[in-house]
């Protein structure tokens, strides 16, 4: 039988979720999903085990409130800084969006690869993550246009120039091929980025 997950209403209770929260999140971040349990989580949260079950029915669960810590942490300044892109220098705005995808990916990468990995079999995992690519792709066209960018099909160009970005700071950060010049493979990149919106 499933345990009674309650909901915090007091400030001491809800104190005690959010520290569990933050301690999976760490964790995670740290050693990866698959090699953290709930003992571990609740020690560094400073609450028995009893309390985490008290609050979360098994540790999947409290990975669905670290997924969201973890978009509010990661991509909020991304959201932000897609609203309030100045003016339109496209080079510029490549190789920010580069340095910003590899510096995501290797300041979260353990965790990362565990979110990313459970996309392919976690239903809900992976709703949330194309809830936010949805999101991303769409705010970032919608501030092209309103920079002047008519390129046809441009939300299309948006989410390539996106696949194009994440897969670069993937390859630079985890698969590092010894045949590759890292140096001239960013060029390209930024170079195909700014090509989709001239």
């Amino acid at each position: 039988m499933a345990n009674e997950v309650r909901v915090p209403k007091q400030g001491r209770a809800i104190e005690k979720k959010n520290r569990i929260i933050q301690a999976g999140f760490e964790l995670f971040s740290e050693v990866g999903y698959y090699n953290t349990n709930t003992a571990e989580i609740a020690k560094r949260a400073g609450v028995s085990t009893g309390i985490v079950y008290g609050y979360f029915k098994d540790k999947r669960d409290i990975l669905l409130d670290v997924l969201s810590l973890y978009v509010d942490k990661v991509f909020s300044p991304l959201l932000n800084t897609i609203d309030n892109i100045p003016s339109l220098d496209l080079h510029s705005l490549a190789s920010q969006s580069i340095e910003l995808a590899v510096c995501t990916h290797e300041h979260n990468a353990k965790i990362h690869e565990a979110l990313h990995s459970m996309c392919h079999t976690d239903e809900e995992v992976n709703s949330r993550f194309m809830v936010l690519e949805d999101e991303i792709t769409l705010r970032i066209a919608k501030r092209f246009e309103e920079l002047g960018i008519h390129a046809p099909n441009l939300v299309e160009r948006v989410h390539l120039a996106m696949d194009i970005t994440q897969s670069f700071a993937h390859e630079s950060v985890y698969d590092h091929h010894n045949y590759i010049d890292y140096e001239e493979f960013r060029k390209i990149v930024e170079n195909t980025l700014v090509s989709l919106f001239e």
